[in-house]
């Protein structure tokens, strides 16, 4: 007999499970003033948990929004933002249970697609995630920073308070929409229980306005090491959430950051691979990638309905065999073509998991690429070319949204 029960979360057991959550990333308990706050963006539906007893140990929770992937269409999407095991009951099983509940309930819900960001890098690829999407951390030496003169120059910045940072924030990036494959939406549970916890922990909000109105915002925070001559004091300015609807709005966001005075180091948080910002400035080597890390990773829950969402490059039609233990129904071969995919019965040309398949939906990898990587079986030696014909997109994926 098990030595603990995973079953779906009931109502009054929301605060308890959050509790195990935070403690598994080594925070604090939640406070009461805080719980009160956030307690209506972290509800038991959708969330399971792992019981010794009475006692919660594990839990797994996720929330619905949707995801722009290649050619524009939004489909349903399950964002995984909370996986925590207790201490004591690590390696134990309590995490494969807790994936064996949540995995087919997901599909239950209709989600096509399903993201998390990882904690680990070795752990989520047995579920049948995979690293669709990097990012990039900049530094960037603000004595260094000269703008080129072609670079977008418009509109105006304004700095909100507090209480404007929480209530007009999310109607601008509503405006602003997903833009980029990887892109998702935020449901009101993520501005209260992430933008606002970031406004009541000392971050600022900037809000850029071009000639028809609010087009970007930044959120960021400053921190000053002191030191006992004044000279050598250090500020530091991170910029943790920065989305634009266009160059000017986003040149102009930075143009704000990068002139505010005493800060000497500023760090773009999460970019894009593709970020623009380096360009813009008469020495690129002023705004340096100190790394680059993964950033969303991708899970197919309905292989059929995912591959039919987003739309192919032009090339020969190629057959891929899909290998998905945990989620067996999506196994077989797909005739991907430039007009869509399918189902069939023909000798694949390449054979891949379902954690491989998930790197390359959103175009975060070349598929040749992978294939001498290993990660790939190749049947017919010009399927992988063919393979990153269709897979291929103009922007690297980026989902810009921390959950």
């Amino acid at each position: 007999m098990s030595e603990f029960v995973v079953r779906a979360a009931v109502e009054g057991e929301e605060r308890a499970t959050r509790d195990v959550l935070v403690q598994a990333l080594h925070g604090q308990p939640t406070g009461d003033e805080k719980w009160a706050r956030i307690a209506p963006a972290w509800p038991a539906a959708t969330k399971f948990a792992a019981f010794d007893g009475d006692e919660p140990i594990g839990v797994t929770s996720s929330f619905t929004t949707e995801i722009l992937v290649p050619g524009g269409r939004r489909v349903p999407f399950a964002a995984v933002d909370g996986i925590g095991v207790r201490a004591e009951w690590t390696r134990r099983g309590v995490l494969t249970e807790l994936m064996a509940a949540q995995l087919p309930d997901l599909v239950d819900r209709g989600h096509v697609l399903a993201g998390l960001h990882a904690s680990e890098a070795t752990i989520y690829g047995r579920y049948g995630y995979g690293i669709a999407g990097r990012m990039q951390i900049f530094e960037i030496d603000r004595a260094k920073v000269r703008w080129r003169s072609d670079a977008p120059r418009s509109g105006r910045v304004r700095l909100l308070d507090a209480a404007d940072a929480v209530k007009i924030v999310p109607g601008v990036h509503r405006s602003i929409g997903l833009r980029r494959q990887g892109n998702i939406g935020r449901p009101d549970s993520w501005w209260l229980n992430t933008h606002e916890s970031y406004v009541l922990d000392g971050h600022r909000v900037a809000v850029h306005f071009g000639p028809d109105g609010a087009d970007g915002f930044a959120t960021f925070l400053t921190h000053t090491q002191r030191a006992p001559a004044l000279a050598d004091w250090h500020t530091e300015l991170k910029v943790r959430d920065l989305h634009a609807a266009n160059p000017a709005a986003l040149a102009g966001l930075w143009r704000f950051l990068l002139g505010i005075d005493l800060v000497q180091t500023a760090y773009g948080l999460a970019r894009p691979m593709d970020d623009p910002l380096p360009s813009m400035l008469e020495d690129p080597r002023a705004c340096r990638t100190i790394s680059v890390e993964d950033e969303l990773w991708l899970r197919l829950l309905d292989v059929s309905a995912a591959l039919n969402a987003r739309t192919y490059g032009r090339a020969e039609p190629v057959v891929i065999e899909v290998a998905d233990r945990r989620l067996p129904e999506n196994s077989g071969a797909y005739r991907v073509t430039a007009d869509g995919a399918s189902r069939t019965d023909a000798t694949a040309d390449v054979r891949l998991d379902v954690e491989t398949l998930a790197m390359l939906y959103l175009g975060g990898w070349r598929p040749s690429l992978l294939a001498e990587a290993g990660r790939i079986e190749v049947f017919d030696a010009e399927a992988p070319a063919r393979l990153d014909s269709l897979f291929e997109t103009a922007a690297e994926p980026w989902c810009g949204t921390h959950f």
